[in-house]
């Protein structure tokens, strides 16, 4: 079962006002009285119409024609053309990592979104915020043709830094049920994050290309299991924000259903977090339309070189179809007004 609140913009702007600093997320009780409240106590929460439902199913429309605009056969008419060859690549975890797809104008316009935004302020009360240049996700129904996509539990954050420093997200886009794909995690587990790692630290760990990644092995989970912890599957209507602290253990799991999943990843954090060699890293991927991790201080930057079975993608592209269109507080998010003149 999930819990969610449902939060207007003019109470958001209220909240941020009455705010008595950053969330801590340790687990202790809180009263703010909303969604904040389930975030401290589970470590993930559910934001209720963040975007509005029609703004919402714009957005889908826009992530499905997307993908048929690439010009590769599929069609969101016809299951059968869910294959690998008539898709752009997306890997078995349902990500597109490449094609400029990050800087796309509607998906800078989802993470702009103001009820988007605002539950951020809100949990590290600052307005002063820069978000990832994250990817997309989509599950499709059918996945004849498609990678396995096999449970692969994780937090996204390096155990030798512990206490909570991201908060990560998700904007949904489709109806998301109890047997559509989407987001399952460990309730509560970030409040044992430190307990897991002492008691796990001589364990051979799951090999990592950062260490902001950490696998939870059979042993770990059974570890998670003995402390009574449960697996909740996340549900969500389009248009809803959903976010967790990065210690929580999570994954993603397909559809069981006919119900295709679109998500678009948002993760802000206080720029006074990222260091000026960060925001100057930051700027470049910005003007190259390259991608990051869902680190906003953009410690990781992705390529757009989309490779299909060790060839160059037929329908590789450098940058978007549609370059965003930026508000004055969007831009601000990319990091690049903070940028001091001597950097």
């Amino acid at each position: 079962m999930t819990t969610t609140t449902t939060t207007s913009h003019a109470e958001s702007t209220a909240a941020l006002a009455k705010s008595s600093g950053p969330m801590k997320l340790d687990g202790v009780a809180t009263n703010y009285g909303d969604w904040r409240d389930d975030l401290n106590r589970d470590g993930y929460a559910v934001i209720k119409g963040a975007i509005p439902r029609v703004r919402a199913d714009g957005y889908s429309d826009k992530f499905y024609s997307y993908i048929e605009d690439f010009g590769l056969g599929y069609s969101r008419k016809d299951p059968s053309t869910v294959k690998q060859a008539k898709l752009p690549v997306v890997n078995e975890k349902g990500m597109i990592l490449h094609y400029g797809v990050t800087h796309e104008k509607w998906v800078w316009d989802i993470r702009s979104e103001p009820g988007v935004v605002e539950a951020f302020e809100r949990v590290y009360d600052d307005t002063d915020l820069i978000v990832s240049f994250d990817v997309v996700n989509v599950g499709f129904a059918n996945r004849e043709d498609l990678p396995e996509n096999k449970p692969w539990p994780h937090q996204d954050q390096d155990p030798a830094k512990p206490g909570f420093r991201c908060l990560q997200g998700l904007v949904n886009l489709n109806p998301c049920g109890p047997d559509d794909g989407g987001l399952i995690v460990c309730r509560g587990g970030h409040r044992l994050s430190e307990e897991f790692h002492e008691a796990m630290k001589d364990e051979e760990r799951i090999p990592a290309w950062t260490p902001e990644w950490y696998g939870f092995t059979e042993n770990g989970m059974k570890w998670l299991n003995d402390k009574g912890l449960e697996w909740v599957k996340v549900c969500a209507d389009p248009g809803d924000l959903i976010v967790w602290d990065s210690r929580i253990p999570h994954y993603n799991v397909p559809t069981k259903t006919t119900q295709d999943r679109f998500a678009v990843y948002t993760c802000f954090m206080p720029v006074k977090s990222a260091t000026q060699e960060d925001l100057i890293r930051k700027k470049d991927a910005f003007e190259n339309r390259l991608g990051t991790t869902h680190w906003p201080n953009a410690r990781h930057v992705g390529s757009n070189t989309a490779m299909r079975g060790g060839v160059l993608c037929s329908a590789a592209r450098s940058r978007p179809v549609e370059d965003p269109v930026l508000t004055e507080r969007a831009f601000r998010l990319t990091g690049i007004p903070y940028i001091q003149a001597s950097a």
